[in-house]
């Protein structure tokens, strides 16, 4: 059994040989790699992606962020391809074959079958001397100087370096097609994430109850509306404008302001520069806003059109937060 510092020292060798490994990727980005970028930018067809082995699985994940940031990719298992997925690929595709030997068996019947079709082959592979990087038409150097492994053996630093080099190519692809955030909120409708990008104002406000009071209110129609409504505030309007906003807190300091409060009515303790936000803002937005000015609530308007609040608590239930 090994001791807690024993432990840490392999997690930290570990993650040392990886970050080398990653490292050196640097240097081995030569002309080829500008070459492919450009041809991938121009082709009119998808990137095919294949390997076998853990490479196969870099390479799954590799078609996931290419096809999440707008380059349309499909995943062909190496071992599946020869035995009829080879269907997939048509003229103006564009291949990328992964592996960190190039010389597998899969590997050496499959490439010559690639290579008929005509379509560019680009090897992203360990060792510059195999059988895939002398037959690919570009080459991505992903060759480390060893696995984190301490035998050697298992792909660690090696399927770490060919993740990072597809990073690389989704990154420099996305840049030089000026893809958007709102690009990217089109592929990830879903969760939190996709919320955060596309979700409005609007989508949510309207789900709440409208608080609403009039300059001259009783602090008892005050409060009744603030704790009807459940939202922390109310809006004082008159003549369909907003002239204030009364908030819990404002509730909390004029109990400790006077020592009678039935007199009083609502223009005396409300808030005469609310903070608003239009319909159309991202909900992201208003939670900046909130943060920002330290509270918990925004009044919606439209054109100085009161529409409603939205509230802390609707950011939360929405995974914005």
């Amino acid at each position: 059994m090994k001791t807690n510092t024993e432990i840490l020292n392999i997690a930290r060798r570990t993650l040392q040989i990886e970050v080398e490994g990653i490292s050196g990727l640097i240097t081995k980005l030569n002309n080829d790699f500008s070459v492919i970028i450009s041809k991938l930018l121009a082709t009119k067809g998808r990137v095919i992606i294949t390997g076998v082995g853990k490479s196969a699985i870099i390479a799954q994940k590799i078609v996931a962020t290419f096809n999440s940031t707008g380059t349309p990719s499909i995943f062909m298992h190496a071992a599946d391809a020869i035995h009829g997925d080879l269907g997939i690929i048509q003229k103006d595709d564009i291949l990328i074959c992964i592996s960190k030997s190039g010389n597998t068996s899969e590997i050496k019947v499959l490439v010559p079958f690639l290579k008929q079709s005509g379509n560019v082959l680009i090897g992203m592979v360990g060792d510059l001397n195999s059988y895939l990087a002398q037959q690919a038409d570009f080459v991505l150097d992903v060759t480390v100087e060893k696995e984190a492994c301490p035998h050697n053996l298992a792909p660690t630093t090696s399927t770490t370096a060919q993740l990072a080099m597809g990073d690389v190519l989704a990154v420099c692809l996305l840049e030089s097609r000026e893809f958007s955030s709102q690009d990217f909120a089109k592929y990830h409708p879903g969760g939190s994430l996709g919320k955060r990008l596309y979700l409005k104002v609007k989508d949510l406000y309207i789900n709440n109850n409208k608080p609403e009071i009039s300059p001259n209110a009783s602090i008892k129609d005050v409060i009744l509306e603030i704790t009807k409504n459940r939202l922390g505030a109310v809006t004082v309007v008159e003549d369909n404008k907003i002239r204030g906003i009364i908030t819990d807190g404002d509730i909390r300091r004029m109990m400790e302001k006077y020592n009678s409060f039935e007199n009083l009515i609502a223009k005396e303790i409300m808030g005469t520069s609310p903070r608003l936000i239009s319909s159309t803002e991202l909900a992201l937005n208003a939670l900046e806003l909130m943060r920002s000015n330290n509270i918990t609530q925004l009044i919606v308007a439209d054109k100085g059109v009161y529409k409603g609040i939205i509230h802390l608590h609707d950011l939360l239930r929405e995974g914005i937060i």
